[in-house]
């Protein structure tokens, strides 16, 4: 019992002294969490400025872009023009009607032919004006596809900046088009706020105010301006600030004292940060854009804080010395307890890692566990039996043993993610399996030993190959859907006015005498306008969702037709041809005619792919599950970028080169294998990553018919 009691004491001893000690520690945290945390709120502070900042600066360049661009048109299309003010009004009034919210206010154009300075007003129209001041002399050099940049001027109206561009010949000459700043920046800059009181303003390259929240700053010099302001104050800092980095075209956060704020002022400081704006790059030519709040609303959140956090850390002494005692009687009460609850709970987890390992072992997913070096340490019986493989064979191997090797770069560098940040990955990977694509979902989640440290990782995959297929069949029939009604209203449009001019062609003809010379260009004409009218036919036939009634058709004997039309030139473009035809194969739902047109085209797609021969499979087949009668067209063609597949269908859309495709044969196709509730599917290889050569294969999948 004595001995008992010693070490009670012996406890509460240390008990207290680990309780003063951490009073006298956290006392000190405080002190220095207090100070890191000013610290940090004013750089999250300035971080925030300086996104402002970013985003004001791209939206004040996005809109210099745009006059640029309706400059750039405005000039190419009045280069295109005859040299009249008659001619040059519609255009330009449509520029206005474009830039005058932007701040557009005139345009002049000068005429290098002595013909003056014609000035063009939105309200008044054109009118000569030969004090116009142009743009300087060497500026006539400039290439017609350069925008010439003129300095800030002061006017009447305020800043306005001057943008101007040279006519091609004939018409040649210069366009200049006026914007005033204020204008053109205040609807961007004028509700920025950094807290709750902060702005922006910006400066060009000679460090003169282009906008300010006061007025009366716009048009002054910055490094003079302040000073006329506020005589008393110092204002070193800032303006060293904007001669080395400003105006230097940096961009970064500082602070500085200034004189004023918003209506307040005396001495204080405030926090900016500023990025520069890229005006013109040749001549390379920068304004630098600022965003400024006071310190004190920072300083105002770092104090409330503080007090906080002592107020936590006295509660936080309170309880500590208060529970001190009441953690040892609890401690010596239960250690009995909890000796008995850890046995008990020991069972219970033997007993629950017996039903996880036969719940892994009977799950139809990939489920594995392995290192950050890439090893496997565990895997169930479904992924070892799937690649071939049993479960302790692939204990100690690298995942290049079973998945291709850019697969196993991906997944371990995934790892190390996980690993070093404690949190799980979801990513999809796809790789080609026994001649097939595969898709794969995979869950990576770390798993943590002892030390609470995660040094290996648990992923659990799932095959989504179906369902990716099937989303993309979803999404290119929700998009041809939408393409055949475009394309029905299309085609109903063209057909009125290619009937007027074949028409009129077949009664210019009748009027004519046959030797007459222009009979041959009006064949030309009606050779062409019938070629339009067959490829709005094809459109049509697309669209048409009604009227077709179900036929019945023998799929082999359709595909004998056509292999008897085109086995001769398959010999001559040296393309071996391989029938695997299935005997019995019931009638399908479609149209033999219709039929042999989709098949017909296959054929020719295949054989275009292979221009220097190849070989070219054609193989049916009953899919009983579905009740389907399968047609598989299998070449050894150059392939499809994965990019193009996507677009195969859709009309106009061909990867041949000009002149060899109309872009409406798979178009078609679609359409008609659609209309009797059949698919159509291409998988492809460019052979670019060296695992399989390549190749493509259309799958085209028809309802059976039953007697």
């Amino acid at each position: 019992m004595d001995n008992l009691r010693r070490k009670n004491q012996r406890l509460i001893g240390l008990v207290l002294a680990f309780s003063i000690l951490f009073a006298g520690a956290g006392a000190l945290v405080g002190w220095w969490s207090a100070e890191r945390m000013r610290t940090e709120v004013v750089d999250q502070f300035n971080s925030q400025q300086l996104v402002l900042a970013r985003e004001a600066a791209a939206s004040v360049q996005r809109e210099l872009h745009i006059l640029d661009q309706e400059l750039r048109l405005l000039s190419r299309r009045l280069s295109l023009c005859p040299a009249s003010t008659e001619a040059w009004t519609p255009l330009v009034r449509q520029t206005f009607a474009r830039v005058l919210e932007k701040g557009g206010r005139d345009l002049m154009i000068l005429d290098p032919a002595g013909g003056g300075i014609k000035l063009f007003d939105p309200l008044t129209g054109w009118r000569e004006d030969s004090g116009a001041e142009g743009p300087s002399p060497e500026t006539h050099d400039l290439p017609p596809d350069q925008t010439w940049l003129g300095p800030i001027q002061t006017g009447p109206e305020g800043l306005v900046m001057v943008l101007g561009r040279r006519l091609e010949a004939p018409a040649g000459g210069f366009v200049l088009l006026r914007t005033n700043i204020s204008s053109l920046l205040g609807p961007l800059l004028r509700e920025i706020r950094s807290g709750q009181s902060g702005y922006a303003w910006l400066i060009d390259d000679q460090g003169t105010f282009l906008y300010h929240y006061q007025p009366d700053f716009v048009g002054q010099n910055a490094f003079s301006a302040r000073s006329q302001a506020a005589p008393g104050q110092s204002f070193e800092m800032i303006n060293q600030i904007q001669q080395s980095r400003m105006l230097a075209g940096q961009e970064g956060t500082a602070w500085y004292y200034s004189g004023w704020h918003r209506g307040i002022t005396g001495r204080m400081k405030k926090l900016m940060a500023f990025t520069p704006v890229m005006v013109d790059n040749d001549p390379h030519r920068i304004w630098s854009l600022a965003v400024v709040a006071p310190y004190s609303e920072v300083s105002r959140a770092v104090n409330t804080g503080r007090l906080r956090l002592f107020a936590l850390q006295g509660m936080i002494f309170a309880v500590t010395f208060l529970g001190a005692g009441t953690i040892i009687f609890l401690a010596v009460r239960w250690s009995g307890f909890l000796e008995t609850e850890v046995r008990r709970r020991t069972e219970a987890l033997a007993l629950s890692e017996e039903r996880y390992r036969s719940l892994v072992e009977s799950a139809e997913d990939f489920i594995f566990t392995f290192d950050d070096r890439g090893r496997f340490l565990s895997v169930n019986s479904f992924t070892a039996t799937f690649f071939g493989f049993r479960p302790n064979d692939l204990s100690g191997k690298e995942l290049s043993a079973v998945f291709p090797a850019k697969v196993a770069a991906q997944a371990l560098k995934l790892v190390s993610a996980i690993l070093a940040n404690g949190r799980s990955r979801r990513r999809e990977f796809e790789f080609s399996w026994a001649g097939q694509s595969l898709w794969l979902s995979a869950n990576f989640m770390p798993l943590k030993e002892e030390d609470g440290r995660a040094r290996s990782v648990l992923c659990i995959a799932r095959d989504v190959t179906e369902a990716r297929a099937l989303e993309r069949r979803l999404l290119n029939a929700e998009k041809l859907a939408s393409i055949g009604t475009l394309a029905a209203g299309v085609a109903h449009e063209i057909n009125n006015p290619l009937g007027v001019i074949l028409g009129f062609t077949d009664l210019i003809q009748r009027q004519l005498p046959p030797a007459s010379p222009v009979q041959e260009d009006l064949l030309t004409i009606q050779r062409q306008g019938r070629h339009c009218k067959e490829i709005v036919e094809n459109l049509l036939s697309f669209a048409r969702t009604g009227g077709e009634v179900a036929r019945s058709a023998d799929l082999n004997a359709s595909l004998d037709e056509i292999i008897r039309l085109v086995r001769h030139t398959l010999e001559m473009n040296q393309v071996e041809l391989a029938l695997e035809l299935a005997p019995d194969l019931p009638p399908v739902r479609a149209d033999s005619r219709q039929l042999q047109q989709v098949f017909l085209n296959l054929v020719t797609n295949a054989s275009a792919a292979m221009p220097q021969g190849g070989r070219l499979t054609i193989r049916t087949s009953y899919d009983r599950r579905e009740k389907k009668v399968v047609t598989q067209f299998r070449d050894t063609g150059q392939g499809i970028d994965e990019t193009d597949l996507d677009r195969i269908y859709e009309p106009f859309f061909t990867t041949k080169p000009e002149g060899q495709g109309t872009g409406l044969g798979l178009f078609v196709s679609y359409g008609i294998i659609s209309r009797f509730g059949g698919s159509i599917d291409c998988q492809s290889r460019t052979g670019r990553t060296g695992e399989e050569g390549p190749g493509t294969t259309f799958t085209v999948r028809l309802p059976a018919v039953r007697g």
